[in-house]
């Protein structure tokens, strides 16, 4: 059984159908990438299954339960967490308070702090400076850290290259395999193609609200149709 398994689901933005009947699975313990230009559904993909969006038909089952009607704060405590697209961490507030935040759903976060000051030590050294003081690297680390503090099994991350620094990028990337190797599945939403087909071990292409082509992630990148519209090849 699929940790996450998405099953047809429509999203409606008022009269506008944004997934007209997208289906995917995640494994625990796995990589899975949605790739696809702006406006293919990828964002929405991950606010429907965090229930942000909430789809309007379809299932959404996690963990071998339905959660297609569950409350997004409900969706966290059950152990999916997600760093958004744009980082939208609380600029006002300093790093420690915007990861005690992401420790709102549970009790005792201080093994927590400790595992996320061992992946981002630069969050360690500024607890107490303002989030929005923070360049645009430091801000998605903090993100990443925050949706971490919730403890989940399913970490989404959408779009965590953007507006960074290409050495910045590898580092984040480096420690997004270092999450997965302690047993957190990712499923990743990420434009630049090569960045998100390195990381992961299968992937899902989306255009106009479907799913166009599933494969394993070598499969995906040596796809005429892939490297001509996403890889720059």
């Amino acid at each position: 059984m699929p940790l996450l398994e998405v099953r047809d689901i429509r999203t409606r933005y008022g009269a506008i159908e944004a997934l007209k009947g997208i289906s995917l699975t995640v494994d625990a313990g796995e990589v899975v990438t949605l790739i696809g230009s702006n406006g293919a559904g990828k964002t929405t993909t991950l606010r429907s299954i965090s229930g942000l969006t909430p789809a309007s038909s379809g299932t959404i089952t996690f963990a071998g339960q339905d959660i297609t009607r569950v409350p997004a704060n409900e969706i966290v405590g059950r152990g999916i967490a997600l760093a958004p697209e744009g980082r939208h961490v609380f600029p006002r507030m300093t790093v420690l308070e915007n990861l005690q935040l992401g420790a709102h759903q549970r009790r005792g976060p201080g093994v927590e702090f400790n595992r996320v000051y061992e992946l981002f030590p630069l969050l360690n050294e500024r607890q107490r400076q303002k989030a929005g003081t923070m360049s645009g690297g430091e801000q998605q680390m903090l993100a990443i850290g925050r949706a971490l503090m919730a403890q989940p099994k399913l970490l989404m991350l959408d779009e965590p290259s953007l507006g960074i620094a290409p050495i910045v990028v590898q580092r984040i990337y480096e420690t997004i395999a270092d999450i997965n190797s302690t047993g957190v599945a990712i499923l990743l939403v990420e434009q630049n193609a090569n960045y998100a087909l390195d990381a992961a071990s299968r992937g899902y292409v989306l255009e106009t609200g479907r799913v166009v082509l599933a494969n394993d992630s070598v499969s995906l990148r040596n796809d005429p149709e892939v490297q001509n519209a996403y890889l720059g090849t």
